[in-house]
């Protein structure tokens, strides 16, 4: 079964984020100018929590405010559900799934190692069944 270090090794390294200070306009440049759809909310090292699209139209747009004025750290999800390197794919889709979250920080010993995401977990998820089919089919044909 793959591991989330094993995913991590597969992706791009590093991880987008923002200061706790950053407003709302901030953050939503960063996310598109990598095409992400969340960031890490850190204070140095310190992870306090993560903003998403789904946090900009549920605590902004939804509620009349402004996206230059608005800090990150105001309206960020701070209860951030998170994984370790050990954690399997199949564990990330059982907590996205239960949680109905799309991106889940990997932490290991306080400190964020990378993030993953539903198309993470989806493509590797996909790969592993194709590569399943694959050996199936070369065993039938044997």
């Amino acid at each position: 079964m793959l591991t989330v270090r094993q995913l991590l090794k597969e992706k791009p390294a590093g991880f987008f984020s923002v200061p706790l200070d950053a407003t709302v306009l901030q953050a939503l440049q960063v996310m598109a100018e990598h095409n992400v759809g969340a960031v890490l909310v850190m204070e140095g090292e310190s992870l306090h929590g993560i903003f998403s699209e789904r946090d900009y139209a549920r605590r902004v747009v939804l509620l009349g405010k402004t996206s230059a004025t608005t800090l990150v750290g105001e309206i960020m999800t701070n209860k951030v559900c998170y994984v370790g390197p050990e954690h399997t794919v199949d564990q990330c889709m059982a907590l996205m799934t239960d949680k109905n979250i799309r991106h889940l920080p990997v932490l290991e010993h306080g400190a964020v190692l990378g993030m993953v995401s539903m198309r993470d977990v989806v493509r590797a998820t996909l790969d592993a069944q194709a590569q399943t089919i694959e050996q199936l089919v070369s065993y039938i044909q044997q």
